[in-house]
């Protein structure tokens, strides 16, 4: 059998491991803490399934508890799962619980674990994070006792732990079909909710891993960035998510506030649908990813704050792969793809939004690039509360961004044929091939070697322009301890209930 108790750790996950509070203990401060995040409007749900906005996942975060959780290298950190191991072939996992129970009462159990994951797994419910529990033969998998339970995989999968920790992995109780007023086993207990509105939740004190240090957590709805600002600025919150780089850089110096900056943790880039024209033709995908200066983006758009990409995700984490060359700004070769394709004057629209502080700035200054090599693009300007679920159908051309997930967690999501979220429509048999001998492959060395080379194939043909990596900022007030700078989807991101009031 191969062991993974605890997943592997470096350097940049020592801060995580700071002593845990005693299981059950009181809260030594109470208050309520505001949160300010955009917002999804008035289709929003508690379902931790269905988290398209990063205030989705705070919410599902404080409700749920997932099995695993990811330090700031995307290693893994046990959370439901007290350990796990897989045999030698990669087909079966078990996986032993810790001793925890939802907001009524009730234990969570290998029947509940199971549940979820089918239920994630079910083309109906329409989640993105299906893809992670796509080859489990829930026929074959079953609960070993209260506390342990066995999932059969249809094909081996030495990567499989990593999808437990993704969003839209969350535990729910066995039977569940309505989230009205969810039942959970975070360290939230929920209070109210409305759709498009706020959110209270009340510190859960019996759960797990130590019981809240504030007694209420609200989540306020500010969707504009500039107002989230001067709701903190002013009192009315606590916690301001998601700034932008220039706002980053004025309030440095504020006194009133504090700033929590993960240097390059969240993606930046634009999709080219693959399937549609004018990005059906490979010459003007490459016109693309030729005529764009990452540089200008990165100082301009992100204030020179960020790093440029390189046209793949994951800078830095493990599995990112090092040695393909730099792709640079070609205005010559993009300029003659573009003519050979028949293409000079070509109009498209660049699908924008204020989701990220930085997108205005970075589709207006992509249009003006590519303008320059004889296309014709503009932005075309969406609302924030549904841009990421219009833009999976809708348009040709769109700004996406993704924070911290592992390597091949997002490559089996984005890339492979049938993915989840894969909303540029790329298809690729040799890619598909690879990704399956690295799940396959036991040894660690020899599997990121083969996620190197699938990296290779996206690089050319993904259809995916990564032309930076954003400084993921949050402002507190100052009456707020306990809150720690972490890559947005790791374990201490959103980690509210850590969180101090003086």
């Amino acid at each position: 059998m191969t062991r993974h108790p605890l997943g592997r750790r470096r350097l940049l996950a020592l801060a995580a491991l700071a002593p845990l509070a005693a299981c059950g203990s009181a809260p030594t401060d109470t208050g309520r803490l505001r949160v300010a995040f955009a917002a999804g409007g008035s289709k929003e749900t508690l379902d931790p399934s269905q988290v398209s906005l990063f205030v989705d996942q705070a919410r599902a975060k404080a409700l749920f508890d997932t099995l695993v959780a990811y330090n700031a290298d995307t290693s893994l950190r046990p959370r439901l799962a007290e350990s796990w191991e897989s045999d030698n072939s990669g087909t079966r996992w078990r996986i032993r619980l810790r001793q925890a129970a939802f907001h009524d009462g009730r234990p969570v159990t290998a029947d509940d674990v199971l549940y979820s994951f089918r239920r994630i797994a079910d083309p109906a419910l329409a989640s993105s994070s299906r893809q992670y529990f796509a080859k489990v033969d829930f026929g074959r998998s079953k609960a070993a006792s209260p506390r342990e339970l066995e999932l059969v995989l249809s094909a081996p999968d030495f990567e499989f732990p990593s999808g437990w920790g993704a969003p839209g992995a969350e535990i729910v109780p066995a039977g569940t079909t309505a989230f009205g007023a969810p039942v959970g086993s975070g360290p939230f207990r929920f209070v109210s909710f409305t759709p498009g509105g706020t959110a209270v939740f009340r510190g859960n004190e019996s759960h797990w891993d130590g019981a809240p240090s504030v007694g209420e957590l609200e989540f306020v709805p500010v969707n504009d960035e500039t107002a989230r600002v001067n709701a903190l600025l002013s009192g009315q919150v606590d916690y301001a998510h998601d700034l932008a780089a220039g706002t980053a850089a004025r309030l440095g110096g504020d006194g009133r506030v504090s700033l929590l900056e993960a240097r390059g943790t969240t993606m930046q880039g634009l999709i080219l649908r693959l399937t549609q024209p004018p990005f059906a033709d490979p010459r003007l995908v490459r016109a693309v990813l030729s005529g764009v200066d990452r540089e200008a983006l990165n100082r301009v758009a992100l204030a020179g704050r960020g790093e440029i990409g390189n046209d793949l995700f994951g800078k830095g984490l493990r599995g990112y792969a090092t040695g393909i060359p730099q792709r640079s700004r070609d205005v010559d070769l993009a300029r003659s793809l573009v003519r050979e394709a028949g293409a000079e004057g070509l109009a498209f629209a660049i699908e924008t939004s204020d989701v990220d502080p930085g997108f205005p700035t970075a589709a207006t200054l992509i249009s003006q690039q590519l303008n320059e090599i004889g296309l014709k693009a503009t932005p075309n300007t969406r609302a924030a509360s549904t841009y990421f679920g219009e833009t999976k159908t809708k348009g040709v051309a769109a700004l996406t961004r993704t924070a911290t997930l592992p390597v091949a967690t997002f490559l089996n999501q984005r890339f492979r044929t049938g993915g989840s979220n894969n909303v540029n429509g790329f298809a690729s048999p040799e890619f598909d091939t690879l990704m399956d001998r690295a799940a396959a492959t036991s040894d660690e060395g020899a599997r990121l070697a083969l996620f190197a080379d699938a990296q290779r194939i996206v690089h050319e043909s993904g259809g995916l322009l990564a032309w930076g990596f954003s400084t993921w900022t949050i402002a507190t007030s100052k009456r707020v301890s306990g809150v720690v700078t972490a890559p947005p989807n790791t374990f201490d991101w959103a980690r509210f209930d850590r969180a101090r009031l003086s």
